[in-house]
């Protein structure tokens, strides 16, 4: 039975900056991979904010296109367009980064086993086996980064609910696409989700959306769009993608006796977006530092400071997320017609551009509470709910 110090399940871009950051304290690691090559299939939308700079290595070379702005749409196309000077966003080659970030461990000491599938693992003993017990190995900690269906998570955790992502890649054959923009889609019909449209150049884009719908209904939503928008006429859909996006669980476990889950795989999203990048990032830092402690003072128990700090950097963001899409989720297609219509008449434009930030909503949410701009676009009751969130 071969050891480790750390055995990492799922070789994505948040367990492969988990497996760096130990490594780099010189602890022996492994990473555990199920696929034959990393980052592939696409499975994420491969937009990140600009703070993923301060987050974690991007080389330009894996930004495909820099993102100022957005265009916002209601139902019956009310638009709300919003942006600053300097890029909020960056269009990602996804399936590259995943590899960079991978290599960039591999760099660091850690080894990485391709089309290795974790399908057994104890979280006291920290024994794993992999491809039916084929092989075994024992580490002193298991990091589950094993996506939304973790294997690792539901060792100590219910069964996770996710909720169904579609894409395609569209070609328009010529310069149609206004790249510092995105497009973002509201409708009833999706909620808690939203269609989204990325703008990779000016005739490539990617098209998508997630909603509780399953992979039939998501491609008749996105054929029909296309269809009713003589924009994309003459489009080629150059590939498809389909993937699943954890659903948020405030109480979830985040670690067992020797053993830790990050990412898609805690949940770690934002409720509002579905995004999880970014917070699996900063997770993977302060939960190396927790590991590194824990082996270097002998002590499994050090691992309940990895929830404790996670709690404390983001419970109030996720909390605040949660309760604007729950509203959100409330409300029909009218209602959403008649937010923008007020958004657009409360000067809402100027004050996103400012304030906003996609991977943070609190700070726009105070802004339009104190210009009292959010009273004037949901029923009061609901508005209290959120400006309690503060007290």
């Amino acid at each position: 039975m071969k050891k480790y110090e750390v055995a990492v399940v799922g070789a994505g871009p948040v367990g492969s900056t988990f497996a760096r950051y130990i490594a780099d304290e010189g602890f022996k690691v492994v990473m555990f991979e199920r696929k034959r090559e990393i980052g592939v299939p696409l499975q994420c939308a491969g937009l990140l904010g600009k703070r993923i700079k301060d987050l974690n290595i991007l080389p330009d070379e894996y930004i495909l296109n820099k993102i100022y702005g957005a265009y916002l749409h209601s139902p019956s196309n009310h638009t709300l367009n919003v942006g600053r000077k300097a890029p909020e966003a960056y269009a990602i080659d996804r399936v590259g980064y995943d590899k960079f970030l991978a290599d960039l461990a591999v760099q660091s000491g850690v080894e990485i086993l391709l089309n290795h599938k974790v399908n057994n693992l104890n979280v006291k003993t920290g024994e794993v086996g992999v491809n039916n017990n084929y092989k075994c190995f024992k580490a002193e900690f298991i990091v589950g980064a094993d996506g939304p269906a973790s294997l690792v998570s539901k060792k100590f955790n219910p069964q996770s609910k996710s909720i169904m992502a579609a894409q395609y890649l569209l070609d328009m054959g010529g310069d149609v696409f206004d790249t510092d923009n995105l497009h973002l889609y509201a409708n009833s019909q999706l909620s808690p989700g939203f269609l989204w449209v990325i703008p990779i150049s000016k005739s490539i884009a990617r098209i998508g959306l997630f909603a509780n719908m399953d992979y039939n209904g998501l491609n008749s939503v996105l054929k029909n769009f296309l269809r009713s928008n003589n924009l994309y006429k003459n489009v080629s859909i150059l590939k498809k993608y389909y993937g699943f996006i954890p659903v948020y669980e405030s109480k979830k476990e985040l670690f067992k006796d020797r053993t830790l889950i990050l990412g898609d795989a805690a949940s770690q999203v934002k409720p509002t977006t579905g995004g999880g990048l970014m917070i699996g990032f900063e997770c993977a830092k302060i939960a190396s530092k927790i590991v590194s402690k824990a082996l270097q003072m002998e002590d499994k128990s050090i691992l309940q400071e990895y929830q404790d700090g996670y709690k404390k950097r983001f419970k109030s963001e996720l909390r605040i997320q949660l309760e604007v899409q729950k509203i959100f989720a409330s409300l029909t297609n009218e209602d959403l017609d008649q937010m923008f219509l007020k958004l657009k008449e409360g000067n809402a434009e100027e004050l996103i551009s400012k304030y906003g930030d996609m991977d943070t909503q609190s700070t726009i949410i105070k802004e339009m509470i104190k210009n009292r701009l959010l009273f004037s676009i949901v029923p009061k009751l609901l508005t209290r709910r959120i400006g309690s969130l503060w007290k």
